[in-house]
């Protein structure tokens, strides 16, 4: 009966310790509210008719950017890029720290042996026993049992910070791929520049051979061939500085390449092809799924979150348990007696009682910390829905300027023509020749330009929405 009433009281106490570490003071974490539009400002009624679709970010980069060239290129950064290669680090940085943080909760188990062996000389051998032989084996134990949760907010801190390292190499990527794709348009738009450039020049070139001519007959004035040549240095000086660009440009992408610097391939004549229109833009609530630096954020919102279980533990009572177990002899054969064996049990508790206020500012300072959390977290989603916002009236308007671009340079074409026509026959001077060619040249790398911004508003919409990082 009395052992059954001791097993009875170890059991109750067993349940009780059982009980008492499975709490966590602290608060769990919950998402904070975020009122997300309906809509995206910005979007046609296409698009906001298709709202509860797919979204155009949930696309993989390579149903995006379909170009050979390019895809070649946004896969080598993605494998060779260093920027990549750090996040990754950082990932198993991280979760080495998880195992680190973890380890706290269990208890750690040492073993351990001594052994003296020695032959004395004979001077000293008959009062000390030679040879002499020392040894001990012992086992030990120590724990902190986590009554309060202190290890396990610890453990969900830094588990919470490997979340955001992960969303942090995610968001890495997708910028990584947003600027390989910029920079191939960029260097494709100079391109396009480059090459309006060496067809200006030859037509100039022949406009200054038809004024010399004109002139060494006695049909023009000298003024007007040097206005001439005027235009052709004009197209002349542009063909130094295009590829000056074109060039340190090549360094660039070579650079997000993990590559030192050298050419790069850029031939697709459809880069600067329009976008397609109608894209669906998904419901914003979605895009808090989606963002990596949305989800960066809320981890580390959870992390601080967290933090706050800790400080409130440094309150509470700690129990520290220790046991050690051992044998010894003065032989190697009774090293191992069970005569020799030795046992001991130590339990410590302690309660702090005065700190200097240091308690309460470690509280204090991890509760300002998740609300300073709480509002990176809020603006990061208010800067998302301003990027999608953003992109899409750049979208739209790009559109409508390159399209406007495109009728003024026919209009240029035409006015030019007409002008060489007329300067040909001698109604006019040439000084309407060299301003309709001006107008012409410009607006034909004014096109240039718009077709790359309506094909860069693409991109940023794509990376607005969260698109680029998925494989």
């Amino acid at each position: 009966m009395m052992t059954f009433s001791r097993f009875g009281k170890l059991s109750l106490f067993a349940l009780a310790v059982g009980l008492v570490a499975g709490c966590k003071v602290g608060p769990n974490y919950a998402r904070p509210n975020v009122t997300a539009p309906p809509t995206y400002r910005g979007a046609d009624n296409t698009a906001v008719a298709s709202a509860a679709k797919d979204s155009f970010g949930d696309e993989q980069w390579a149903a995006v950017y379909r170009e050979p060239e390019l895809q070649d290129l946004i896969r080598k950064a993605l494998a060779n890029n260093y920027d990549v290669r750090i996040a990754a680090k950082r990932i198993l940085e991280q979760q080495a720290q998880v195992k680190i943080t973890r380890s706290q909760e269990f208890p750690t188990i040492t073993v351990g042996g001594t052994g003296i062996g020695a032959t004395l000389p004979s001077s000293v051998g008959t009062q000390i026993p030679s040879p002499l032989v020392e040894g001990a084996f012992d086992l030990s134990a120590a724990w902190t049992p986590d009554f309060w949760g202190l290890y396990r907010r610890q453990t969900e801190a830094a588990r919470a910070q490997l979340l955001a390292q992960v969303w942090a190499q995610r968001a890495v990527q997708m910028t990584l791929v947003q600027q390989v794709v910029t920079a191939y348009l960029q260097i494709r738009a100079l391109d396009a520049q480059l090459e309006i450039t060496r067809a200006t020049l030859k037509a100039r070139q022949d406009s200054v051979d038809l004024t010399r001519t004109l002139e060494s007959g006695g049909s023009v004035p000298l003024s007007d061939v040097r206005q001439a040549e005027q235009l052709l240095y004009t197209a002349t000086s542009e063909i130094p500085q295009l590829e000056q660009q074109i060039q340190q440009q090549e360094n660039a992408i070579a650079f997000l390449l993990g590559e030192n610097p050298g050419p790069i391939a850029h031939a697709d004549p459809n880069a600067l092809a329009p976008p397609p229109q109608d894209l669906p833009t998904g419901l914003p609530s979605r895009l808090l799924e989606r963002r990596p630096d949305i989800q960066q954020a809320e981890a580390t919102l959870i992390a601080a979150n967290a933090q706050i279980g800790v400080a409130r533990a440094q309150f509470f009572p700690n129990l520290s348990i220790s046991a050690s177990g051992g044998v010894g002899g003065d032989s190697l054969s009774s090293i191992f007696d069970p005569a020799g064996k030795t046992i001991y049990g130590l339990g410590t508790l302690t309660q702090p009682l005065f700190e200097g206020g240091k308690l309460r500012g470690q509280l204090q300072l991890s509760q300002q910390t998740k609300d300073e959390m709480v509002l990176n977290y809020q603006k990061t989603i208010s800067g998302a829905f301003r990027d999608v916002s953003n992109a899409l009236i750049a979208l739209n308007k790009q559109r409508a300027y390159r399209e406007q671009q495109e009728k003024l340079v026919e209009a240029a074409k035409d006015a030019t023509r007409l002008a060489r026509i007329r300067y040909q026959g001698g109604s006019t001077a040439y000084l309407e020749v060299l301003t309709t060619d001006t107008n012409l040249f410009a607006a034909q790398l004014n096109l240039v330009s718009a077709q790359q911004g309506e094909a860069l508003a693409l991109v940023q919409l794509y990376s607005a929405l969260g698109g680029g990082w998925q494989s």
